[in-house]
């Protein structure tokens, strides 16, 4: 079945850096346009970043621009975000998410198939 793992989430002092990994499984990933979003204390929903399925194509939310960095890895069945400049408003829980093949409406959660379980990321002092 289709599996979602992150990883790298921690702790950042404002400034900082950090880098998430999704492994993913079973499904082509290759052939998936993928994403990170980010829900707030509160549950709110924030998309922040969205790679098309070659890589070729990546996008960010406003709030993310010029300080993250989306990549994925098609052979090791990978994403990745670099997070640098790290903000304490950045505080929340990643989650990587699957689109469907073809998809390309990042904040359209109906386009998402999977998601992972998520990973904290805390900004504090």
């Amino acid at each position: 079945q289709v599996q979602l793992v992150e990883s790298g989430g921690g702790l950042a002092q404002p400034g900082g850096s950090l880098r998430l990994s999704c492994a993913a499984s079973g499904f082509t990933f290759s052939r998936h346009p993928m994403s990170w979003v980010r829900q707030f204390p509160g549950n709110r929903l924030e998309w922040v970043s969205g790679i098309y399925p070659d890589g070729g194509d990546t996008y960010y939310a406003d709030s993310v621009k010029g300080r993250f960095t989306i990549s994925r890895d098609n052979v090791k069945d990978t994403l990745y975000l670099q997070m640098n400049n790290l903000k304490p408003e950045d505080t929340a829980m990643y989650y990587c998410g699957k689109l469907r093949r073809g998809g390309s409406y990042w904040s359209l959660w109906d386009e998402y198939e999977d998601w992972g379980q998520g990973t904290q990321v805390t900004v504090s002092m």
